[in-house]
């Protein structure tokens, strides 16, 4: 019977651009080897040594000779470059079309009965807007009026923002649902509470963000794992992302290390099952916000949170580091980039293998399929190149 297998996603953490990264106004985005040369290096040991640097050239990341894990770079198929799209194709479904976006804020067939349905009295932006920029610049006039802050960005987003003090939670994420509802029609993959604290000159959001998710157009490995009979814990916004689809169980965080944290506790408990995380802090502190020197922190905090996490496998269990897109924060752009993401898998007790470039993101659902015995579905599995799991089921279709 096959053990554990646990993704973490390192929300952002580009290995640089696709070959169609033009396309989408992202040329020459590199999020980690363009990081680590305007910062003056990284460091980051542990990754290191798992064979990150084997990946992309990161200045303070060497190539090794012989990494602990497996090591490669994925690619994404999919049309976009948001969490969505990526989450999705990593768990078998690639989009065959773009997600709607509203670069000219949202029509009035869209705010006019989300108005009517929450009584809200009106709102304030509707543009596209960096979410911590808008709420520094309208904060304190929807705190006086009530109106909340409605932004969307790049992404296929419609963002609300209000303080906590001004609307209860409880009614913001009523508000979000009814938007939800709204927008299932017209593909608009999220809706996400943008809820936030603070005084004028001194705002700040928190973590008790919310998004709310289309459901995927077709079952995900997720949801094949739970009719199999595989748990599935979600932590972060795992749950979030899949509409909690196919979760046995959907663990909040609070940030990054809060996040590891978490994964090492959830492994001392958890037996049989897949355990996906995503560590939003990149993209929501340091990305969007252009923090070159905020995003190394948060890498080498994360290096630092790693050897409980790898110190929580045993035999039979298999570990994959990667990320669902790029934010470049050395570039103009405050948003997303189109860029390969890197690939990292440990098996316990096995040498790495350079496991190349995947065709899709799609590949890790099916090593994760694999893994617990499923047809792989879209993608190819790696498995068999990262040295398997005796026992395992190899389907490299």
């Amino acid at each position: 019977m096959a053990g554990r297998f646990v993704i973490l996603v390192a929300d952002s953490v580009g290995a640089g651009a696709l070959p169609d990264a033009a396309a989408y106004g992202d040329a020459g985005s590199d999020t980690l080897g363009n990081l680590s040369r305007t910062v003056g290096g990284l460091s980051l040991p542990v990754m290191g040594a798992m064979g990150l640097g084997n990946v992309v050239p990161i200045l303070g990341v060497p190539p090794v000779a012989r990494p602990t894990a497996s090591w490669g770079r994925m690619a994404e198929r999919s049309p976009g470059k948001d969490t969505i799209t990526g989450h999705w194709e990593m768990m078998g479904v690639p989009l065959l079309e773009p997600l709607a976006l509203f670069p000219r804020g949202f029509p009035p067939g869209v705010i006019d009965p989300w108005v009517a349905a929450t009584g809200v009295p009106g709102v304030l932006a509707n543009r596209v807007a960096s979410g911590t920029r808008i709420i520094e610049e309208l904060g304190e006039e929807h705190q006086r009026t009530g109106k909340p802050i409605v932004y969307t960005s790049a992404d296929s987003v419609f963002q609300v923002a209000a303080h906590e003090e001004t609307v209860p939670l409880e009614t913001l994420y009523a508000w979000c649902r009814e938007a939800r509802r709204i927008l299932d029609p017209l593909r608009v993959a999220r809706v996400i509470a943008r809820p936030f604290v603070g005084r004028p000159g001194a705002y700040r959001r928190t973590y008790n963000r919310k998004d709310f998710s289309m459901r995927p157009p077709r079952p995900t490995v997720l949801e094949r794992l739970a009719a199999a009979g595989v748990p599935v814990i979600g932590v972060g916004k795992i749950g979030d992302i899949f509409d909690r689809r196919g979760m046995a169980e959907d663990v909040h965080t609070e940030g990054n290390a809060d996040g590891l944290r978490r994964t090492a506790e959830i492994l001392g408990r958890m037996g049989r099952g897949l355990l996906f995380v995503n560590l939003v802090d990149f993209d929501m502190l340091w990305g969007h916000r252009n923090d070159a020197p905020g995003y190394a922190r948060g890498l080498e905090e994360m290096d630092r949170g790693l050897p409980p996490v790898l110190a929580g496998l045993r035999a039979g269990d298999v570990l994959a580091i990667t990320a669902d897109h790029g934010c470049d924060p050395t570039t103009p752009s405050t948003d997303h980039s189109r860029e390969y993401v890197p690939l990292l898998v440990k098996v316990p007790g096995r040498a790495g293998v350079p496991l190349g470039t995947r065709e899709s993101f799609a590949d890790l659902g099916a090593t994760v399929a694999a893994f617990f015995g499923l047809e792989a579905g879209e993608g190819r599995s790696f498995l068999g190149e990262a040295q398997p799991v005796p026992g395992a089921i190899q389907n490299n279709r």
